[in-house]
């Protein structure tokens, strides 16, 4: 099944993605951030909307604006281009 997914801005170091979530409740930014742990090779993924005052990601920010699987598709592309 294909799932069509957001077009993806990333930095330089493919490690911070951002893509603009669109439906009934507007255009909502979005942030994906690989982040290193202290254990070598392991990865934390954080995401969430984009605060529009600090631009850090706001996980606890609820926007469901009826694009879940968008969304979601648009993470694992990221995800995809972060490993390789």
């Amino acid at each position: 099944m294909k799932i069509d997914k957001y077009h993806l801005k990333s930095d330089e170091t493919l490690s911070v993605f951002e893509f603009i979530s669109v439906g009934p409740k507007g255009a909502i930014r979005k942030i994906i951030h690989f982040q290193s742990t202290n254990t070598p090779g392991l990865y934390n993924l954080a995401f969430g909307d984009k605060h529009p005052i600090t631009g850090e990601i706001d996980d606890l920010a609820i926007s469901n604006n009826g694009d879940t699987n968008k969304v979601l598709a648009t993470v694992t592309a990221a995800l995809y281009v972060f490993l390789d």
